[in-house]
């Protein structure tokens, strides 16, 4: 069964509490069991890891090498800040879709900076929870696909 992580950044633990107007009602367990669900269906096993520290988050990617086949990334605040977690998956060669709840282009100017977006294969924003299935849904496809396994597609 192919391995799929999905890391959620900082203050993603908050999720049903902080901003439900930009991030929604659903908690990030919620969140995390859907996508072990759909996993499953998919004939994937999926682990999913939080955190608030920017190093961990460097650290699991690093430690991701060679085990797993996919990553979904919501980097959220580190998105725009964070080079550390981009030069961490360089050492990726699997399909990476970038997550992020909200619309991040609708917000302030300074959200709409990635630095993750020329790493990874594809970003999903503004779709809320209904975007890591989507993300999930889309490295499936990837892995499945004839450009199994390089995850920098076009």
């Amino acid at each position: 069964m192919k391995q799929i992580l999905v890391i959620h950044g900082p203050n993603l633990n908050m999720l049903g509490k902080r901003e439900p107007e930009h991030y929604g009602r659903v908690t990030l367990s919620e969140i995390d069991d859907l996508l072990v669900r759909r996993g499953r269906e998919l004939g994937l096993l999926v682990e999913t890891f939080q955190s608030n520290h920017e190093g961990e988050i460097v650290s699991k990617i690093q430690a991701a090498m060679g085990n797993i086949q996919g990553l979904v990334i919501n980097p959220a605040a580190y998105t725009h800040t964070s080079v550390a977690i981009r030069d961490a998956l360089l050492l990726l060669e699997i399909p990476m879709v970038e997550i992020h709840l909200s619309n991040v282009y609708k917000r302030e100017p300074f959200r709409h900076h990635s630095y993750m977006r020329d790493v990874v294969t594809g970003q999903i924003t503004g779709f809320g929870v209904y975007g890591y299935t989507m993300a999930l849904d889309a490295v499936a496809n990837i892995l499945q696909g004839p450009d199994t396994g390089k995850g920098k597609m076009g």
